[in-house]
């Protein structure tokens, strides 16, 4: 899939900070045509980005995540950013749980140099990324393939993962509210998520500022459970009290 363009991403942001956006202002704030907006917003609205209203677009209705493959295309540069201060928390010759995700991905990819790490995962991109890692030894959990994704869930992965204990765990979430809820959409990677963070002694969050701005229907759990989060930008106050208050350890890691 091809990347979006910088036009594109100044939309998307836009879109975000307002909740929608119109054809007739974007014109006139890019000095392009209508018709290369509107061009721009039907694509926008094919990869699930947005989704197209009489005049503009607005953001999804958070009831849906939007497509994986376009996931990837959102905040590359801090979710990188992010992966590689994640990584250099987790120290050789350590055990680990990573989740589904692409943030967790990013974090896959930057424990290339890494020596002596067991990885369980449920997800079969982090798999790929890491197969010839000569220093990582993989174990992948088993279960049902969710085909929008690659992640492995369901009970059957829920119980693999229950027979572990590691050291570290590796975790990204859909959404993160204002009260501290950790929110996924789909109620088979919730469990699966539940049990790493059940399973793990240190808990590491890895999530873009991106997800303070979305919302989510199911309940993982709350960010007092997590021990470290990393993230691309400073977290809002009422946030930031909660870190406080649950010896929470925040990084920012910015691209």
């Amino acid at each position: 899939m091809e990347t979006l363009s910088e036009r594109q991403n100044k939309i998307l942001t836009l879109a975000r900070e307002h909740g929608r956006v119109d054809v007739d202002e974007l014109s006139t704030t890019f000095t392009v045509s209508p018709q290369t907006i509107r061009k721009d917003l039907n694509e926008l609205c094919d990869r699930q980005l947005l989704q197209r209203i009489h005049g503009g677009a607005i953001v999804g209705s958070g009831i849906e995540n939007v497509s994986y493959e376009a996931r990837r295309l959102l905040a590359p540069g801090p979710k990188r950013a992010i992966g590689k201060k994640a990584a250099e928390l987790i120290p050789d010759n350590s055990s680990l749980l990573i989740n589904i995700g692409t943030t967790t991905e990013q974090v896959a990819q930057a424990l290339a140099n890494h020596r002596g790490l067991l990885v369980i995962t449920n997800n079969i991109n982090a798999v790929e990324i890491m197969k010839n890692f000569l220093g990582v030894e993989l174990i992948i959990a088993g279960g049902q393939v969710r085909r929008s994704d690659g992640g492995i869930v369901g009970d059957a992965a829920v119980d693999f993962i229950n027979q572990f204990k590691v050291d570290y765990a590796v975790i990204g979430v859909s959404a993160i509210d204002e009260d501290g809820s950790l929110l996924d959409y789909d109620f088979r990677e919730v469990r699966v998520a539940q049990a790493i963070i059940k399973n793990a002694r240190h808990i590491i969050l890895v999530t873009d500022a991106m997800k303070l701005e979305r919302s989510a229907p199911i309940r993982i759990g709350h960010i007092s459970q997590i021990n470290t989060i990393v993230i691309d930008d400073d977290l809002p106050k009422q946030l930031r009290d909660i870190c406080v208050e649950n010896d929470v350890n925040v990084v920012v890691a910015r691209s």
